[in-house]
Formats: C-alpha cells, structure tokens, sequence
C-alpha cells in the first residue's frame, strides 16, 4: 500500500480529492495546515503564512499509478508550483473490520525524507527557523491536541499540554541529519515532554502544477 500526501493551497484540497476518486481512489482526508516558506508578496499585504491542505489518500500498490497521475493532470493547469505530491509505503490497511497485508512493492531508494515534529504548541515556528537555518526551504504546520491525561503526569514525569503543533518538513534525504540536529539542540525542546521527532523515507516526488 502507498501513502500519497498532497499538499495544496487551501480549498483546493477538494480539487486533489475529486480527481482521485475519479481514478479509483475510495475516499481521502484533508487537513488544514498553515505553510512557513516565507513569501515577500503575503508579508507586504500583512497576510503572514499562507493556508495549506494537506491531502491523505491509501491506495494499494497496483492502484497508485492510476490515482498519482489523475492528480498530477488535474493539476497541470495550475500555476507553477501549485503543491507537492510524494509517497510513502505502508504495509498494513485496516478497512471494513479486516487488515490487508500488502507486500511491499518496487524497492527504490528514497530520495527525500518526510521529517515530523510534534511539539507543545507554540514552538513550531522556532523548530521550523532552525531547520530553515539546516537547509530546509519550508513546511508545513498542523494544530493538533495530546491524549495524556492527568493522571499520567505523575507516571510519567512529564508535564501534558494538550494543546500539540505538529510541523511537517519535506527535505532531501541527504539534509536529513543536519534538520534533526538542529531542531534537537533547541534551547525550548530540552526539557523533557516538549516534543518528538520522527523521519519518513519518500519515494515519488513530484510538483504540482504547470512545468
């Protein structure tokens, strides 16, 4: 099975949605999220970040090629750099009461990583400037919320905020350790339950929107 994760302007996320179904797809799940490239034109107008939704789409291997190029040629009458599209490979799908198992499909070696930080909100913005200082060219932030309770901070030891950031970096695998190390010496994540880091390996990467 594929992971396909588009990330669009918002409320076009319906648009990358649509064409999928057309293609096969059985449904999909937007996310609202807000970009952090910096934009001169957006800081003029005093917009600040831009919105951006991010489209999840599980789809089994043979299906991916159908769906993959439905969105791209929705997407080719779109201004240049209209969103991303990548991949990520997923063994197990739960659906309708059952786990399907898929092996896995082509082995590629992958060519960017999916870095994901989730952090106490508020802290987002900082671990995005020092992964830009990295060598990281933007990303995407998700408001999200934790499940601890509070009875769990005394198991723990750690102090649960509810209120979560989730920000999501899309890099080539070679910049990979130098994001991780410069989000993991921030000042504000060395206190214990501030925030964690996972990496996803990419495969498929493409631009959406006219070449």
């Amino acid at each position: 099975m594929k992971l396909m994760i588009a990330i669009t302007p918002r409320n076009k996320g319906e648009h990358i949605t649509q064409a999928a179904k057309k293609a096969g797809c059985g449904g999909a799940t937007i996310i609202l999220g807000k970009g952090t490239a910096k934009n001169q034109v957006l800081e003029i107008l005093g917009l600040g970040t831009s919105g951006k939704d991010l489209v999840y789409i599980l789809a089994k291997n043979n299906e991916y090629e159908k769906i993959a190029s439905a969105i791209k040629e929705s997407s080719s009458h779109e201004k240049k750099g209209f969103g991303i599209f990548f991949t990520i490979d997923s063994d197990r799908m739960l659906r309708n009461g059952q786990v399907e198992i898929e092996e896995e499909g082509e082995n590629k070696m992958a060519t960017h990583t999916l870095i994901t930080v989730i952090l106490n909100s508020g802290l987002a913005e900082d671990a995005m400037a020092a992964a830009r200082k990295a060598g990281a060219s933007g990303g995407t932030i998700i408001n999200a919320r934790g499940t601890g309770k509070e009875e769990d901070v005394g198991f723990f030891g750690i102090q649960i905020v509810p209120e979560k950031e989730m920000l999501i970096i899309l890099a080539e695998k070679k910049q990979e350790t130098a994001i991780l190390e410069a989000i993991r010496t921030l000042p504000c994540l060395q206190e214990k339950g501030t925030g964690i880091t996972f990496c996803s390996d990419v495969n498929n990467f493409t631009t959406l929107g006219s070449n």
